[in-house]
């Protein structure tokens, strides 16, 4: 049965369509193309940086900006191949994206698990949920969990009231936009509480969004936070 699926719908390269040897992946070319962030990164958002080093190095944005978190990771740049493989994901409602960007995720992002990690995704808006159907973040925490064989939880963050786009924003104003814009839901405190959180979201930008849903976590007790992103947005060099 299962050699008659494939005869009848060959595996696709998630990207261009082409033909692939299995599910789920990228072609030889689409895979060449994609900005994966390999080497030396940003121990705080993920961000690649030059040269090698044998210490945590910070880029310059992090350098500038405190983050909430202690630890941050992202898979590939948020540029050409690896922008169009988002949007796919985000608005072009290409769930099957999920599964294969979590385990992009977790090459990146497995030396930050600890003992009783819980995976949270940053939430949407109930309206917003509602009009998408589905929630990236919350597909690709609960992805990323089952990779990492770690606990995730869909609703231990919450978004009380919705929130203007933060296209075009400044990065002041992207920071006062959400600053306690996320919540932990009274029901989600004692799950959350004590305990490393590891914040999953699709991409980073300025960060205030993750430092939104880290100031959430640790306020309600949290005893670390981290964050993984799919994609992180950088300046070119």
């Amino acid at each position: 049965m299962q050699t008659l699926v494939q005869l009848v719908y060959p595996p696709r390269c998630l990207s261009c369509g082409g033909l692939v040897e299995t599910d789920f992946g990228l072609c030889g070319t689409c895979w060449r193309d994609t900005p994966f962030i390999a080497g030396l990164s940003c121990d705080l958002c993920g961000t690649a940086l030059p040269g090698q080093s044998d210490r945590a190095e910070h880029c310059d944005d992090c350098l500038k900006t405190e983050r909430p978190w202690t630890k941050g990771r992202a898979a590939i740049q948020y540029k050409d191949k690896g922008r169009r493989i988002v949007l796919a994901l985000k608005h072009g409602d290409r769930q099957d994206i999920a599964k294969p960007a979590a385990k992009w995720m977790a090459r990146v992002s497995r030396d930050m698990v600890l003992d009783n990690m819980l995976a949270v995704p940053i939430p949407l808006h109930l309206h917003r949920h509602l009009a998408r159907r589905y929630n990236q973040s919350a597909l690709l925490a609960e992805a990323l969990a089952a990779e990492l064989g770690i606990e995730w939880s869909p609703d231990a963050l919450a978004r009380p009231s919705a929130t203007p786009s933060l296209e075009g924003k400044t990065r002041e104003e992207r920071f006062d936009t959400l600053s306690g814009g996320l919540i932990v839901p009274p029901k989600r405190v004692e799950q959350v509480a004590g305990r490393p959180i590891l914040i999953v979201d699709d991409v980073m930008t300025s960060g205030a969004t993750l430092a939104a849903a880290a100031e959430a976590c640790l306020a309600v007790g949290a005893s670390q936070v981290f964050v993984s992103v799919l994609a992180r947005v950088a300046k070119d060099p």
